[in-house]
């Protein structure tokens, strides 16, 4: 006997995915008020993508799958590419930050 149809596990593995998501983004909106300028934007346009992020998970439960309709696909993708530009953003950030830290020095 199964404890979960496969449809359920589906459900609820979305589900709890995106309260992942959710929480990653109340995180960086948390940041977001600890920070200044460049780094407070960053958190804020982090908080939002994984805010857009976890909707998308629970627009997944609805089309059953991530790859459809294709709109859900280009949505995650996008999300996905603004991660990776977020990680790019905030290691220039800190190098520059750094950068100019040891020229004060």
């Amino acid at each position: 006997m199964y404890l979960f149809a496969a449809d359920d596990l589906f459900v609820r593995g979305n589900q709890s995915e995106a309260a992942i998501w959710f929480l990653i983004a109340a995180v960086f909106l948390w940041s977001a008020w600890r920070q200044r300028s460049e780094a407070r934007r960053l958190c804020v346009v982090a908080a939002v993508t994984f805010l857009l992020f976890g909707i998308s998970d629970l627009v997944e439960i609805r089309t059953g799958g991530w790859y459809k309709p294709w709109w859900l696909l280009v949505w995650k993708g996008v999300c996905v590419l603004a991660m990776v530009w977020l990680l790019w953003a905030d290691k220039r950030r800190r190098t520059i930050v750094d950068a100019s830290s040891h020229q004060s020095d």
